[in-house]
């Protein structure tokens, strides 16, 4: 099964979706991993680049975007017009083993939302309230999402959108690890504070069910770091930083200001496939290499901790 990674921020700004698209190419390209992007976030910024508007238009047209999926688990009664697969457009970008589930401008109603689960919430006569389905709509709408095709690659990253709405919520609840992007700015670590309060109160929301939180924080990676360096700001950030976080949960590689990793954008592929000789792209392969031994340490440490618990239950 593959393992999933919610890419997230509370702050916007700080180059998540850049992290997101260019590390899931790096670990197809240059470590033969099979890896899916999911676009969570309206802004579409993954969706665009990793396809062409042209595309993009085209897609939403056929109603293959993840909205008609959250359009359809909301609906649940309704015969599915697609499948996730379906959704699914493979080898984006001429990049063998790197998929993509293309966002939409506009991924769900709060109102129909509402309606669709008080309507749940009726029809169970008195099993649950509005609160109960709510929550286990939370808890199941990624996972029920992905679940079909998650034998089909071995990492789903998820670009999540900055905030902490339903379908953020649902991805924490649905993921392994989270990666946290952040500038080496004092609102980037406010943003990263933030987020480490809502997933910890989240957690505590799931503790005492049937169905835990298993997501662990894999690590911080500073991005457009350059100038910053050299900034009155950087070192204060970098103390606070360390005396929050422990050592293996920051990311020793950087990436650094580079305009051609803003360029690529206008290219539809990520820098390391349009452009891999250049400062950013190989801070990505660096980082991505980075990424698998902080995720196979972590894995270790997930399984130790599974071995103890089964020793303490004999």
């Amino acid at each position: 099964m593959a393992q999933i990674i919610a890419t997230t921020n509370m702050k916007g700004g700080v180059g998540k979706t850049t992290l997101c698209v260019n590390l899931a190419a790096c670990l197809a390209r240059n470590f033969n991993q099979r890896v899916l992007v999911v676009d969570l976030d309206t802004q579409i910024s993954a969706t665009l680049s990793l396809m062409s508007p042209q595309d993009f238009v085209k897609c939403r047209k056929e109603k293959r975007t993840l909205r008609q999926l959250i359009s359809q688990a909301v609906q649940a009664s309704e015969e599915p017009l697609h499948e996730t697969a379906d959704v699914i457009r493979s080898y984006v970008c001429q990049q063998k083993d790197l998929s993509l589930l293309p966002g939409d401008l506009d991924l769900y109603d709060d109102y129909m939302v509402s309606s669709a689960l008080h309507r749940t919430a009726m029809a169970a006569e008195g099993e649950t309230d509005f609160e109960g389905a709510w929550s286990n709509f939370e808890r199941t709408l990624i996972q029920n999402i992905l679940a079909p095709v998650d034998k089909d690659y071995d990492f789903i990253i998820l670009d999540c959108a900055p905030g902490y709405n339903l379908l953020t919520r649902s991805s924490f609840v649905a993921s392994d690890f989270y990666i946290l992007p952040a500038k080496p700015e004092p609102l980037s670590i406010a943003g990263i504070q933030l987020l480490q309060r809502r997933i910890a109160r989240l957690r505590q929301g799931y503790k005492d069910t049937p169905y835990p939180m298993d997501i662990e924080l894999l690590g911080i990676v500073f991005t457009m770091s350059g100038n910053l360096f050299t900034s009155r700001y950087y070192n204060q950030v970098m103390q606070r930083v360390k005396q929050d976080f422990a050592e293996h949960q920051v990311f020793k590689t950087q990436i650094p200001n580079d305009t051609q990793v803003a360029r690529a954008v206008d290219t539809f592929k990520p820098v390391v496939i349009s452009n891999p000789t250049t400062a950013g792209a190989k801070a990505f392969v660096k980082l991505a290499g980075e990424f698998l031994q902080k995720r196979d340490f972590l894995m270790g440490v997930k399984e130790q901790k599974s071995g103890m618990s089964l020793a303490a239950m004999d």
